[in-house]
């Protein structure tokens, strides 16, 4: 789902996505790539961490050197010029704070961070130390946030919200540890649909979705704040961004079960629209 067609004189934008692998393709690196492509975003790549991990659950993490992933990105700033930077998984409290040291020499780029804690199946995927380093060195730098309810609790220190009011408060008090906004994602939310919220420190926009019956949601996550980004670096505004990026990762969902991807959570069909 593109946010514009490309004019002829127009080059297509680049996004770099900062985040963990996932060998099984449904999450992390893999569906950033997939998602930026598929929203009309050249994709690029910094590996914060090495998982092993399938459908079914990670059974290890093999974290990159700090100096390492600053290296990556470096090296991609040195030669590429990015439109804009999705973040996820960042592993430890080295990572986080190299990554947040390195984006500073470009303040005006664009970047959606998706503070990725947990995985599906439970695994830890952000050491504890992490989270007051991403709290400080990386919430002031990021455009966009996109916490699930249970992320925003645990970076809030408070219990999960559980009604639309408490999800548009604990968004503005996020904005108020430094993103310019904050995409509250409702999906774990006891209603019957899917509600999305995007909030500032001044205004609050309801996106809904329906609710899909199907178990393959596995990197759901990561592929919106990768499609979010791609279309916020071609040109689109917030709100228009986070409603394409919704809709987008609606249409995956959907489509989701006419992929056959292992035996627990499967991806999203992040190429539904090109498969028709």
């Amino acid at each position: 789902m593109f946010s514009r067609r490309l004019g002829i004189d127009q080059m297509i934008k680049n996004v770099l996505s900062i985040a963990g692998s996932d060998p099984s393709g449904g999450a992390g690196i893999q569906a950033d790539i997939k998602a930026i492509s598929a929203n009309g975003a050249y994709a690029m790549a910094a590996i914060t961490a090495l998982t092993a991990q399938n459908t079914q659950g990670v059974s290890g993490v093999h974290h990159v050197p700090a100096s390492f992933v600053a290296d990556q990105i470096a090296a991609i700033f040195a030669d590429i010029k990015v439109d804009a930077v999705k973040i996820g998984m960042i592993a430890n409290a080295g990572i986080a704070q190299s990554v947040a040291d390195t984006l500073r020499a470009w303040p005006d780029v664009p970047v959606v961070l998706d503070p990725v804690m947990i995985a599906k199946g439970g695994t830890p995927l952000l050491a504890q130390d992490a989270v007051c380093t991403m709290r400080d060195a990386l919430l002031p730098k990021t455009t966009v946030l996109t916490p699930n309810l249970p992320e925003a609790a645990y970076l809030l220190g408070k219990p999960e919200a559980t009604t639309r009011d408490e999800m548009v408060a604990q968004g503005r008090e996020l904005c108020g540890m430094g993103p310019a906004a904050v995409l509250m994602k409702g999906g774990h939310l006891d209603v019957d649909d899917s509600p999305d919220v995007l909030v500032t420190n001044k205004q609050e926009f309801w996106l809904n979705a329906p609710r899909f019956a199907t178990k393959n949601t596995h990197g759901t996550g990561c592929t919106l704040s990768a499609a979010l980004a791609a279309q916020i670096a071609n040109g689109a505004t917030m709100q228009e961004a986070c409603s394409a990026a919704k809709t987008y990762v609606a249409q995956a969902i959907e489509a989701a079960n006419q992929l056959s991807v292992g035996k627990g959570h499967g991806p999203t069909h992040h190429f539904a629209s090109l498969y028709r």
